[in-house]
């Protein structure tokens, strides 16, 4: 088996992943899953995939991830993991699509308009 090369993203994250035949070893940017990763929630999201699929053994994944911060990097990882899991196997879609593996979620930071405090926010009025 060569190697699957997807890519995954979320808000402002994006993730390079490569997976190829192993003994289930995971590398963030050069550093284990538990080290990059440590709190249970975000290893949980990251390794998603691969146990709804069954193949939390069979490969090893390298990714590459920069950009927002530790739950979108964590999120990025879990979509890429799961394209490469459908590439793998065509059956795999059906098990991750109803949990929303599959899905790009679309939503970003909106921008910070001039004149106002934030976003949204405005300046209080003082009428005095």
């Amino acid at each position: 088996m060569e190697v699957i090369h997807k890519i995954g993203r979320r808000k402002t994250a994006v993730a390079r992943v490569y997976v190829g035949q192993g003994k289930g070893n995971i590398t963030i940017n050069k550093k284990d899953l538990n080290d990059y990763f440590t709190t249970g929630p975000l290893v949980f999201k990251v390794m998603q995939p691969l146990n709804m699929t069954g193949n939390e053994e069979s490969f090893d994944i390298k990714v590459n991830v920069y950009g927002g911060g530790i739950t979108g990097q964590a999120e990025a990882i879990r979509l890429a993991i799961s394209r490469a899991m459908v590439e793998l196997d065509a059956d795999n879609r059906a098990v991750l699509k109803p949990e929303g593996l599959m899905t790009r979620d679309p939503r970003m930071v909106e921008r910070k308009k001039f004149g106002q405090k934030k976003a949204r926010k405005k300046f209080q009025f003082s009428k005095r």
